[in-house]
């Protein structure tokens, strides 16, 4: 499988969206087997837990030597001296994108390594696919979400967090870093998102009259789906409402999205994000097969309907007290914010 950031805390997958036999943990939600971080991991990972918020200062930081522009992979000196027991954060190049705040999705390429050795324990850029994480308490460490909080889409950040807003006195093993680590890191914001992002790009003739109409609208706010006068299909079909410009979404990808379910019968919504006014990102290899299919092959940026037959959703097993029921034709809109 792939290997995943150390960084993130076990994500969560939505219920209604789940596929029969996931793992489930107590609070209810799917568990990413592929993630090699348990969620003990993180000191953030309950509210009771969380130390007091940083003061930031603007150093010591250790230079970066190589790899100087945006999205280069960089090269960071050992840190000389004592680190500082608050957040250093220095802006390296500032980026002229929209500002970050607290709970937003971030897109970033990035380099980590221990203050004292230098010594990289974990980087984004060999792996060649950015980092897709929520700046939100007990979803990663809490370094990263007072550190990038207030800086703009396509800056270079670099930033050394002491262990209080890192992995705590317990450290974290599996990557070498011992409870009295100072780690530093570089952060190249490639993109974010937050409850108000929408597809960007053409807007696509409906091919099928006998298919649902989707709102094309992309500020923010939930589409209208309006259901024909007709039999639900028998299988699945899923078309472009909007076809963006980004890279292709692949079956094992794990997408970042805003999106609507109704029910064909009837046309009554049964989960949103717009409702929640939060984004949702989980990999396609943890969703009914009528997401997977659905989305595997489209374009980031897109807009899309999805018609699931009970086949290739829920069948006769819908999830309790979702408000589906048994044998259940699903219509989606769903927006492809961004995919990894």
């Amino acid at each position: 499988m792939r290997r995943r950031s150390l960084l993130i805390s076990v994500p969560a997958g939505l219920v209604t969206l789940a596929a029969c036999g996931s793992d489930k943990s107590d609070s209810g939600k799917t568990s990413d087997s592929a993630s090699p971080a348990p969620s003990s991991s993180s000191p953030s990972a309950s509210a009771t837990s969380a130390p007091p918020p940083p003061k930031i200062v603007s150093g010591p930081l250790p230079a970066i030597t190589a790899g100087t522009k945006f999205g280069e992979k960089p090269t960071v000196a050992k840190g000389t001296g004592q680190p500082s027991k608050d957040l250093a954060v220095k802006t390296v190049i500032a980026g002229g994108g929209r500002t970050l705040a607290e709970n937003d999705y971030v897109q970033a390429h990035y380099l980590g390594q221990i203050w004292d050795t230098a010594k990289v324990f974990d980087n984004s850029y060999d792996r060649k696919t950015p980092l897709l994480i929520q700046l939100s308490q007990g979803t990663i460490i809490d370094g990263w979400r007072y550190a990038l909080t207030g800086k703009k889409v396509g800056s270079r950040v670099q930033f050394a967090v002491p262990p209080t807003w890192g992995y705590g006195t317990q450290g974290n093993a599996q990557a070498g870093i011992k409870g009295t680590d100072t780690l530093v890191f570089v952060v190249d914001v490639q993109d974010a998102f937050n409850a108000k992002s929408s597809a960007k790009g053409k807007v696509v003739q409906k091919s099928d009259a006998n298919l649902p109409t989707v709102g094309t609208a992309t500020d923010g706010s939930a589409p209208e789906i309006t259901i024909p006068k007709t039999a639900a299909p028998k299988k699945l079909a899923a078309e472009y409402v909007i076809e963006g410009d980004g890279p292709v979404v692949k079956a094992d990808s794990t997408v970042l999205v805003q999106y609507k379910g109704v029910l064909w019968d009837g046309g009554k919504e049964f989960d949103s994000t717009y409702s929640r006014k939060s984004l949702t990102s989980f990999s396609l290899q943890q969703v009914v097969k009528g997401w997977a299919q659905g989305l595997t092959g489209k374009k980031v940026g897109s807009r899309v309907l999805i018609v699931i037959p009970p086949a290739d959703g829920y069948g006769d097993n819908p999830p309790p007290n979702s408000g589906i029921e048994k044998d259940s034709t699903l219509v989606f809109s769903v927006d492809i914010l961004a995919a990894m």
